[in-house]
């Protein structure tokens, strides 16, 4: 009975693309599992897996060696309950696999619940890797906050849409409050954040945080480009949400607020969806493949003995 149900969180914990996929090479084969945090909304897969939130990036890990596990919160809550859900699972795949450490990849408000994981189990994470991730908070969540009685609609709007999104994902066993969401993320629920866990985080405005904390490498990179394909529905969206910030940023985060230990790079042309491959891989055709920037950040992990 143990074993029967230690197969079914390990199968609940990793992606169809992931199991599925044999691995053609060890580029990407890391000496610990890599394990994705979604973000804000986030979901496996969609409509019986016809969209997918890590869109064919754990396939393309697996295809190249990695050891790929795709993890799933509450689309809409605070920061530390997220973060504890997170852990929970991270857990799990820790007992499953045998594995004494994880590499853990956030994107989006993701990026936080990894932060919480890292400086609750720091022994067993050999890596943090924040993706467009609001370090130090989001325009759009600061807007909302302020609205004032405009705030009670918004945040009744967003439940609503996470509930759809978790219909179609399937049922789900995790409440979801969009305000304590966007508390989270705003500039003062970020900061609060960091006051508890401030591992990796600059200290200046738009620099670089530490490199290792714990013996744990902190890495970040994002986009800086709100529209990139006419054929992606969620580009009128972002670029509409980029109006509300005053510097460059991917349509929800900013260039400077994406920043965690090493930033890889801050400028990628892609929007905040591009950066998990979403919708589908469309995106700028100019840009650099999302596929390949976590198929090479793999083997950075590889070469550096995570």
């Amino acid at each position: 009975m143990r074993t029967l149900l230690a197969a079914a969180v390990l199968a609940a914990l990793t992606s169809t693309a992931a199991t599925t996929a044999s691995a053609a090479s060890t580029y990407s084969q890391t000496k610990y599992p890599i394990v994705l945090a979604h973000g804000m909304f986030g979901f496996k897969s969609l409509l019986g897996g016809a969209i997918d939130y890590w869109y064919q990036i754990p396939s393309d890990l697996q295809a190249n060696g990695a050891k790929v596990y795709v993890t799933q919160v509450a689309a809409l809550e605070s920061s530390e309950v997220r973060g504890e859900q997170l852990l929970s699972q991270v857990k799990n795949i820790l007992a499953i696999t045998g594995a004494g450490k994880v590499n853990l990849m956030g994107h989006s408000h993701g990026g936080h619940s990894i932060r919480y994981v890292a400086a609750a189990i720091p022994s067993q994470v050999a890596s943090v890797t924040a993706i467009g991730s609001p370090v130090k908070g989001a325009p759009v969540a600061d807007l909302v906050t302020k609205t004032g009685a405009l705030s009670a609609v918004a945040y009744g709007a967003l439940n609503a849409l996470a509930s759809v999104i978790e219909m179609f994902n399937g049922p789900g066993s995790y409440n979801q409050s969009a305000k304590n969401s966007i508390a989270s993320l705003s500039t003062a629920g970020s900061a609060a954040f960091t006051a508890k866990y401030p591992a990796g985080v600059p200290t200046t405005a738009c620099g670089s945080g530490a490199a290792t904390v714990n013996n744990i490498k902190f890495y970040s990179w994002g986009g800086t480009k709100p529209l990139t394909n006419l054929l992606d529905p969620t580009d009128a969206l972002l670029g509409l949400t980029s109006l509300v910030a005053t510097t460059a940023n991917d349509g929800l985060v900013t260039q400077c607020s994406s920043h965690l230990g090493v930033v890889l790079r801050d400028n990628y042309s892609m929007n905040h969806l591009d950066e998990v491959n979403l919708m589908f891989g469309l995106r700028d055709i100019f840009s650099t493949d999302p596929k390949s920037v976590y198929r090479e950040h793999a083997n950075r992990l590889k070469l550096a003995g995570l």
